[in-house]
């Protein structure tokens, strides 16, 4: 079980083992590197820094990468799974080229379907690491059915409690 005293409401997986109803399995206990990349020149906006749409596709990249880790740390099939949401980005500081920028990814939630990771976006320069911006990715499992469309199936992940 998780102490309740010292885990902070907005994540509910947490380090160690974790009960979700008659199943126990153990969650990851910290945050995952996901991705990392040197910022290029041809990544820049028209003022120099890097536009905000590239960064916005590698936390898609990267919160992908973490869903799968965390469902592998499951024991799970690896799913194909979509994006459905991206929650609010701030960027709290511009990214220049040049920047060693890390992606960090963390479980938020884990749903029948469903799996929200956190991303967190750190930018290295010149020996300092500056948090950039951090977001929520909804991602839902899903298996093509025979008429072409798809259809959200479990992941094999047991949901979170409630």
């Amino acid at each position: 079980m998780i102490d309740t005293e010292t885990t902070p409401p907005d994540l509910p997986v947490q380090k160690g083992r974790r009960e979700f109803g008659p199943f126990r399995v153990s969650v990851m206990s910290e945050r995952y590197l996901a991705i990392k990349v040197v910022m290029m020149p041809r990544d820049t906006n028209p003022l120099g820094t890097i536009f905000g749409g590239v960064l916005l596709s590698y936390i898609d990249q990267a919160a992908a990468c973490g869903a799968k880790y965390i469902l592998d740390q499951h024991g799970c099939k690896s799913p194909m799974l979509v994006t459905i949401a991206i929650d609010k980005v701030d960027f709290k500081q511009p990214v220049m080229v040049g920047d060693l920028v890390s992606f960090w990814s963390s479980p938020v939630r884990i749903g029948r379907t469903s799996i929200t990771v956190r991303i967190e976006v750190e930018a290295e320069r010149q020996g300092k690491i500056l948090p950039v911006t951090q977001a929520d990715v909804i991602y839902v499992s899903v298996e093509r059915q025979a008429d072409g469309t798809m259809k959200p199936v479990p992941h094999g992940a047991p949901p979170e409690a409630k």
